[in-house]
Parts: C-alpha cells; structure tokens; sequence
C-alpha cells in the first residue's frame, strides 16, 4: 500500500510539473497569434511562445525549489 501511495505522489508531481510548464507556452504563444492575426504581423506568435517557456521554466523551478523543501 505504501508502495502504491508513493507511486500515486509521483505521478501527481509530474503532472503538476508539466501542467505548470505547458499552460504559459500555450496562452502566450496564442496570445501572439491572436496579435498577429490582428496587426497582420508575423512574430508576435514567436515572441509569445519564447515569454511562455521562460514563464514556464520560471513556474517549474520555483515548484521545484517548494517542493525540495527550500523556498
């Protein structure tokens, strides 16, 4: 049973992670592609996925860093 619990505890933390990483990608990059449609530019899509991965790596490790117990 402890086993099981433990699997179940990773589990949800790899989700967490991914979630915590995914969501700013996708709202800034169709953030830019919604400017971009409506500018009529071309790089706003870009620029929105780079600020999401930053956004996204900056959300992962401070979830990291609480996680590992240092804040």
């Amino acid at each position: 049973m402890k086993n099981s619990r433990e699997i179940f505890r990773a589990l949800s933390f790899v989700t967490q992670f991914g979630i915590t990483m995914l969501v700013p990608i996708f709202l800034c990059t169709f953030g830019g592609i919604f400017l971009d449609s409506r500018l009529g530019t071309g790089f706003f899509c870009i620029i929105g996925f780079f600020i999401g991965a930053l956004a996204g790596f900056t959300g992962v490790w401070r979830l990291a860093r609480t996680l590992n117990g240092k804040r």
